[in-house]
């Protein structure tokens, strides 16, 4: 296993922020207050080095990740799964998306369509990458 600390995107080897940047299957966890880790599915876009989710504003995890903003997101390759990235960082913003648009960008990149669900209020997170390793394709990215 190889593992980083970058400082930005930019800090990540080609290769690795090439993956993130594509639709692959992925897992976001956090950590609820009485310290139990919840892992779930999610889509998400790679940008300007930082990874952007979006959830429903009603979810709990929006509470969980306000009192702790700790994440680990691991993009897996829907080829091979055992290529994967897994990145620990943190959520230093949370904004209603109330045109809908950034979960539509992440819809899009994984459907190629709007989201279709229209009638219910959204949360952006973006997420600094703290620290990052790779496995099969990726062991020895550096």
């Amino acid at each position: 296993m190889t593992a980083g600390r970058p400082t930005s995107g930019a800090a990540l080897p080609a290769e690795v922020a090439e993956f993130l940047r594509r639709p692959n299957y992925a897992t976001i966890s956090c950590v609820r207050p009485d310290g139990q880790p919840v892992s779930v599915p999610t889509w998400y876009l790679f940008e300007d080095g930082k990874v952007v989710v979006n959830m429903d504003a009603g979810r709990k995890r929006l509470d969980w990740l306000r009192a702790d903003p700790r994440v680990s997101l691991s993009a897996m390759d829907p080829e091979n799964w055992i290529t994967h990235v897994s990145l620990q960082g943190r959520v230093v913003e949370l904004f209603d998306d109330r045109d809908l648009g950034d979960i539509d960008r992440i819809a899009s990149h994984y459907t190629g369509q709007p989201y279709r669900v229209r009638d219910r209020a959204r949360v952006t997170a973006i997420i600094d990458v703290d620290r990052w390793h790779g496995w099969g394709r990726f062991k020895d990215a550096t």
